[in-house]
């Protein structure tokens, strides 16, 4: 790819109608000043002192910010909790851009939250602790299951790409329930034009006729869940890679990736960390090497950067190889917003492919 094609990708995300369904999360920051700590009279402890509380979409909300930062249109669908969290959620979901019309308040549910509390050193920067989260454990009351589906359906022919963001572990106790899960796949075999993605921490798996984008644990996982013995060796084989320090082959990866390809139907891209991303399609696979990435980085909100700039580049017109590519530049300017759950933006992404460029062309004369 070279600047012009990747300027003209880039030109088309504002005009790209995208709609996030999934487990939208608050992001609750708690910045703690260690100068500042008191000791519980009551039990002895210490009782940390919080000087400022930062809160920002999470999960499928972080998949908005994205998409919303690289200037793409987002409407959202989800279950939220009547609580002051879901307030919050809803503020800053209004506050970056997003049409909130189809997320839903239950009062039989809360709004899952990541509370985050950080240490403030004294350097400035910030150490997370012991995260504290707050998720549903009973599944979907059928209502609002029966709501989103019918969501899914009335807006399917006004977007040109859906998300699906599955977060919570739990079966059935977060938004991507088994019938919605089952209606995305009906909704993507019938409409194979639209864009139709899906990322999920537990059960990629289970996704159908969409395109899907796990890690290599992700990938793991679904092999593991396969009752083919040979499929479960290849899951064990990979597992060993995995725990063996600094054997992270590319090949390694392939045998799985083909294998979950054509169980599902469409394409796949497998996030492989600092090697990049393989996109397997039904004729082949691609490699897209990791960006070059000096000083420290921060990995949280590294997946959704990738989903949201796959998913607007294929809308845009780009190939699998340039929209693989186009994931590993949102993410690569994601990592480098330390203790934040970072954006990347139109003008970054071409930044950071410059910059890429830059270091490619110094280590060749070098």
């Amino acid at each position: 790819m070279n600047a012009d094609r990747l300027k003209q990708i880039l030109e088309q995300f504002p005009k790209q109608k995208i709609l996030v369904v999934g487990d939208f999360f608050l992001d609750k920051y708690f910045i703690l000043d260690p100068a500042r700590t008191e000791t519980s009279l009551e039990t002895g402890l210490d009782a940390y002192q919080v000087v400022d509380i930062r809160c920002s979409p999470g999960a499928a909300g972080t998949v908005t910010s994205n998409l919303r930062a690289m200037e793409a249109q987002v409407s959202v669908l989800g279950v939220i909790g009547d609580d002051g969290e879901g307030y919050d959620l809803r503020h800053g979901l209004e506050a970056r851009g997003a049409d909130i019309s189809g997320l839903i308040v239950h009062r039989g549910r809360r709004t899952p939250t990541y509370a985050k509390p950080m240490m403030q050193e004294a350097d400035g920067t910030l150490r997370e602790l012991n995260r504290l989260d707050t998720k549903n454990f009973h599944p979907l009351p059928k209502e609002a299951e029966q709501r989103i589906i019918s969501a899914l359906r009335e807006r399917l022919p006004f977007v040109d790409a859906v998300i699906a963001a599955d977060q919570v572990p739990e079966e059935n106790c977060g938004i991507l329930t088994e019938a919605i899960r089952n209606e995305l796949g009906e909704l993507a075999r019938k409409n194979p034009e639209k864009v139709i993605a899906a990322d999920s921490r537990e059960r990629i798996g289970l996704f159908s006729h969409m395109i899907v984008k796990p890690n290599a644990r992700e990938l793991i996982g679904a092999l593991k869940a396969c009752p083919e013995p040979e499929i479960g060796e290849l899951a064990g084989r990979l597992q060993q890679c995995l725990s063996e320090e600094g054997r992270y082959l590319l090949e390694d990866w392939l045998p799985g990736g083909e294998w979950l390809q054509k169980k599902n139907g469409r394409a796949l891209f497998l996030t492989i960390g600092s090697q990049g991303i393989i996109a397997f399609q039904a004729d082949g696979w691609s490699h897209q090497p990791g960006m070059r990435i000096r000083g420290p980085i921060d990995i949280v909100g590294a997946g959704d950067a990738t989903m949201s700039g796959i998913v607007t580049a294929l809308c845009s017109g780009a190939t699998i190889p340039e929209a693989a590519l186009i994931g590993c530049l949102s993410s690569s300017v994601t990592i480098r917003q330390i203790g934040t759950t970072g954006t990347a933006s139109r003008a970054q992404i071409l930044e950071a492919w410059l910059e890429q460029q830059s270091c490619t062309l110094n280590a060749d004369q070098g």
